[in-house]
């Protein structure tokens, strides 16, 4: 019983992990890698099949893996995410009023942009 509820705990953490990373996918402060990659390894403890279905999906599958295995990331999607960062990051600097969250955007972006160029560039 408490193997089975180990696992179901493990495949909840897994599936909010997803979700939340999900949202990443459109609001650029919110970390999707590191979510997804917590959301592969919850999996990985929770359930086979989980795990299974997330490194095989069509959408993020080929991202995790190639991530965990150190293929790094496609300059196409290297490109098009500094350029949705800024960008968002730049609107966002225009429409808050709040001095320390204008100042405090720029430094997210910077430390975001240093890990994704700093990430093996996947040839191929």
């Amino acid at each position: 019983m408490l193997v089975k509820t180990k696992c179901v705990l493990w495949v909840v953490a897994g599936s909010l992990s997803l979700l939340v990373g999900a949202i990443g996918i459109i609001l650029p402060l919110v970390p999707t890698t590191p979510l997804l990659l917590l959301s592969a390894y919850c999996y990985a403890r929770g359930s086979e099949r989980f795990h299974h279905w997330l490194l095989h999906n069509r959408v993020c599958g080929s991202y995790i893996r190639d991530y965990q295995e150190g293929r790094g990331i496609p300059m196409r999607t290297k490109i098009w995410t500094l350029v949705v960062l800024w960008g968002t990051i730049g609107f966002s600097m225009y429409i808050v009023d709040i001095l320390h969250v204008r100042l405090f955007l720029p430094v997210i972006a910077t430390a975001v942009s240093i890990h994704v160029m700093t990430r093996p560039t996947k040839v191929g």
